[in-house]
């Protein structure tokens, strides 16, 4: 058999032409253009089906034509000489430029060019890539690179990106703002983060973290504490997403977003003080009252120790209010509430019960400590009841005394015992602390 490559003629046997047609079919469905090119005269010696498709030509017709007539930016003769002086040298060529096409259109390229010698003859062998979809996104990103810079600088949320295999984060300009930082100042590695999160949160927010990348959860997301640059902890909500595995399955990029949420979060828990406080009185009210009891109760239960309840009532109340006026009676109840809290160890709870009616919850505390106590409060609140501003009026507390495990397990039964204990005093003369009899 004998085939062409150029001037070049071989003669092939049996085995020569299995090999031969073996690597022709190699040639031809390499997904890449592969053009093998004479380097003295520039002439196109052959070509694969994926370059003249390229071309929209035939095989036959791209043989027709030199470097010069299909590559645009290959100017001359004398600029084919000087790239040719620089492949010789190192033996190969890099080279972006644009093909021409048999109807006169052009797409971009980027053309690796070697340098060979094949028994005595120099060979050039290049091969193309279109790199049309390449160029198209460099143009389209460079038209949003504006966008991207506002992105990145202004936005309200702070960006972050977390390489996993070497623990290096980019930290985005906004979230170092947000920091209190330098655009140059907060080092690009993992630890910059973790060393800022509150000490508390920190096992919760990593092990949210790691749940993500192991695949558990579909994203990351935590609301904690991060310090900032002046050492005070704003409250953040981070939420991050894996962008890139590898073969493996493994995360091996992740990127986030930061927003401070501090000033919502101060503002929840006002909205939670107001939903838990008594308006008039500041004291606990009922509802978050009964929470609290609930936890006193259950530790004193699991630590087998004392939980004393008082329930306080103040005498002819409604004389106050019927002969002062009802704001005369919340002032009643305003001063009440800061003459008991003043005589409180930090361990008990002051509760407003409802109306003039004040719950005292004091643990660990036997029924006999819990009657010194409240009989203390009753009488400094007797001597400085005139702080109540009523000069025609004396104002006294009565007052009833319950205790777990004595008078009850639950908080029904012990308020109950209190209850009837308080309405004891009060029709003993009013002006007194009972300790309920009830077994």
């Amino acid at each position: 058999m004998l085939t062409v490559v150029g001037d070049t003629h071989m003669t092939l046997n049996r085995e020569e032409k299995e090999q031969f047609v073996l690597l022709r079919s190699l040639f031809n469905n390499i997904g890449d253009a592969v053009y093998i090119i004479d380097p003295e005269s520039a002439n196109i010696l052959d070509v694969n089906k994926a370059g003249y498709e390229d071309l929209g030509m035939e095989a036959d017709e791209v043989l027709s034509h030199t470097v010069f007539s299909l590559q645009k930016d290959v100017l001359d003769i004398a600029h084919w000489r000087e790239m040719l002086s620089v492949l010789k040298s190192s033996n190969t060529f890099v080279f972006s430029g644009h093909h021409v096409r048999k109807d006169g259109t052009e797409f971009p390229v980027e053309v690796h060019t070697n340098y060979l010698v094949h028994d005595g003859v120099e060979y050039l062998i290049s091969i193309a890539r279109d790199i049309t979809e390449r160029v198209r996104m460099q143009a389209e990103l460079k038209t949003r690179e504006p966008q991207l810079r506002y992105m990145l600088n202004a936005a309200g949320d702070g960006l972050w990106d977390w390489n996993i295999l070497t623990d290096e984060v980019f930290f985005s300009p906004q979230l170092k703002r947000m920091l209190g930082y330098g655009p140059h100042e907060m080092k690009p590695h993992l630890d910059s983060w973790k060393s800022n999160v509150h000490p508390d949160d920190l096992p919760r927010v990593y092990g949210a973290l790691q749940s993500h990348l192991q695949g558990e959860n579909t994203r990351y997301d935590a609301e904690y504490r991060l310090r900032n640059r002046n050492g005070q902890y704003l409250w953040v909500h981070d939420h991050g997403t894996v962008c890139e595995r590898n073969e493996l399955g493994e995360a091996t990029r992740v990127v986030g977003m930061v927003r401070n949420v501090t000033a919502s979060k101060e503002l929840e828990q006002k909205l939670r003080e107001l939903a838990s406080r008594d308006e008039l009185t500041q004291l606990l009210n009922r509802r978050a009252g009964y929470e609290q009891f609930s936890r006193y109760l259950a530790l004193s239960k699991r630590q087998g120790q004392p939980l004393s309840v008082a329930l306080f009532d103040l005498d002819h109340f409604k004389q106050i209010n019927d002969q002062c006026g009802h704001l005369v009676g919340d002032k009643v109840l305003k001063n009440t509430a800061s003459l008991m809290a003043a005589e409180l160890r930090k361990s008990d709870v002051l509760l407003r019960w409802g109306g003039e009616e004040f719950l005292l919850l004091m643990p660990d505390t036997d029924i006999m400590h819990a009657f010194k106590l409240c009989e203390r409060l009753r009488r400094s609140f007797s001597q400085n009841a005139a702080q109540c501003e009523l000069p025609h009026q004396t104002i006294t507390l009565s007052g009833g005394i319950a205790c777990y495990p004595a008078n009850g397990n639950t908080i029904e039964d012990i308020v109950k015992c209190a209850d009837d204990a308080m309405y004891k005093a009060k029709n003993a003369g009013r002006d007194k602390v009972c300790i309920s009899d009830a077994p």
